[in-house]
């Protein structure tokens, strides 16, 4: 009997071993022929149209093998670079831009942030985390590195906890401010970018949310951060580091000007990757989904240059000549009684176009939107180069203030005459009537010299009348006194 179950325990032991094989091959199988299809479909991705190659006279970009691609300027919002770029796909962990963006916007760094049950366990134990355990505590800031240097998702839930009061109130707020920026195929699901069906959005979303992100120096700080040392304190015992999966900050692939970005992954969303650079004062923002490691970092390499070589910047204040604004002198404003005046109306100098390297100004084709009229300014104008929007800049109000001098005449010191200076806003009820001060004076200088002038002629004139009389009176005088002296020299007395 104990023979029979040695040899059945033996027998089962024999079929586990089989088993285990037979199943670490059909893994390796599968695993290898998966490598296959990931590659073909890859390759296939680089035959995919590039909707900017399409634009006449536009540089040709280069072929990658991103589904999805686009190389935005931060500045100006302007288009060098598209690729399906309204494609819905998956971000994965390049979510969390968005995450950190409102944290930063309505939480205050030196804050804590204390770890739910919620947060920690919601999400799985062997994705990105930090090993936070729950009743744990951290500052906001080092929250932000622990979401951008380590990717850590427990750290975004409690963030979201932090900022919003639960994880469901901030999902809310990131597709609201989605939609405030202007994004057209983004719905969150969660604050970390782990795969759900209903958790999508697009390379033109991600670059118009990238933008916002860009523009905060502290984001861009700890954005572009290779290494972070997380120290162990009183609501946070660990000590460790945290090292950036992405290759352009570490400088395992260097790239000149690196200002920051976030790396994604998942199965279903493949290889996610955001950057931003700035180089001869130009800044681009590279967006590429679904791509296969490493072609993220070299495509983005790849854009990168496409974009600082092929385009220039060019401002439109210095180069528009259409409008001369500047030189129309009908109504000027100042706010000193005898200061320098400007134009009412004036070309926003910090306006620019992203041009090709082989195009003019004179270009391009420009549209006025009265529509976009505000409080500063009365439109804007949005210039075209072959049908392609490359920038745009507002007609601006200048600035003035309505002011009134008061002179204080009882100084102790005699010779130290103050002027104060009250301003008072400009009501709205009132309509106001700029003059230019100087340009009056002068004009009533030129109207009284004028007017002398015609006294001067028309004396001139009349002295002249009757100097004439004068000389024809005397005249006539001489010639009686000489008739009568003839007459009286006929008669012989």
């Amino acid at each position: 009997m104990c023979l029979f179950h040695k040899k059945r325990s033996l027998s089962l032991c024999l079929l586990t071993v089989l088993l285990t094989v037979c199943f670490f091959h059909s893994y390796s199988l599968t695993a290898y022929a998966t490598y296959e299809e990931l590659a073909e479909e890859a390759e296939a991705r680089k035959q995919l149209p590039i909707q900017s190659n399409q634009i006449e006279n536009w540089p040709v970009g280069p072929e990658v093998s991103a589904q999805s691609a686009i190389l935005m300027d931060a500045d100006t919002g302007v288009i060098l670079y598209a690729k399906n770029i309204h494609e819905e796909l998956y971000p994965a962990s390049v979510t969390k831009i968005m995450t950190c963006l409102l944290a930063i916007e309505h939480g205050n760094l030196d804050d804590m942030v204390s770890f739910s049950r919620e947060a920690v366990f919601s999400v799985p134990g062997d994705g990105s985390n930090m090993g936070i355990d729950v009743g744990e505590s951290l500052p906001l800031e080092e929250c932000l590195y622990g979401i951008l240097v380590g990717s850590a998702n427990e750290v975004a839930n409690g963030v979201a906890e932090y900022v919003a009061g639960s994880i469901d109130h901030f999902i809310d707020m990131m597709n609201a401010c989605a939609k405030e920026l202007g994004c057209l195929n983004t719905h969150f699901v969660n604050t970390n970018g782990l795969h759900d069906d209903n958790h999508y959005t697009s390379a033109y979303d991600l670059a118009i949310i990238a933008r916002s992100f860009f523009q905060n120096e502290m984001l861009c700080k700890i954005g572009n951060t290779a290494r972070y040392h997380f120290e162990p304190t009183a609501t946070q015992p660990d000590d460790f580091y945290k090292v950036n999966k992405h290759k352009l900050i570490t400088g395992e692939i260097p790239y000149e000007g690196v200002l920051g970005g976030k790396t994604g992954y998942t199965d279903q969303s493949r290889q996610t990757l955001v950057t931003c650079a700035e180089q001869n004062g130009m800044k681009l923002i590279c967006v590429v989904l679904k791509e296969e490691s490493p072609s993220q970092f070299t495509d983005t390499v790849e854009l990168f240059d496409y974009g600082f070589q092929n385009f220039q910047i060019l401002n439109i204040a210095e180069n528009e000549e259409q409008f001369n604004i500047d030189k129309v002198d009908f109504f000027q404003s100042d706010n000193d009684i005898f200061g320098n005046s400007k134009p009412i109306l004036s070309i926003d100098n910090s306006g620019y176009v992203i041009v090709p390297n082989m195009a003019d100004f004179s270009d391009l084709e420009y549209t006025i939107d009265y529509n976009a009229a505000g409080e500063d300014h009365v439109a804007e104008i949005k210039y075209f180069y072959s049908d392609t929007f490359v920038g745009s800049t507002y007609i601006n109000l200048a600035d003035y203030t309505k002011s009134t001098y008061d002179f204080d005449t009882e100084a102790p010191d005699s010779t130290d005459i103050s002027v104060e200076r009250v301003e008072s806003p400009p009501s709205e009820d009132e309509d106001t009537i700029f003059i230019n001060v100087k340009k009056v004076l002068l004009g009533i200088l030129i109207f009284a010299v004028v007017v002398i002038c015609l006294f001067i002629i028309r004396a001139f004139i009349i002295n002249r009348r009757s100097y004439r009389r004068r000389k024809r009176r005397v005249n006539r005088k001489k010639h009686r006194r000489e008739r009568m002296r003839s007459s009286l020299d006929d008669f012989d007395l």
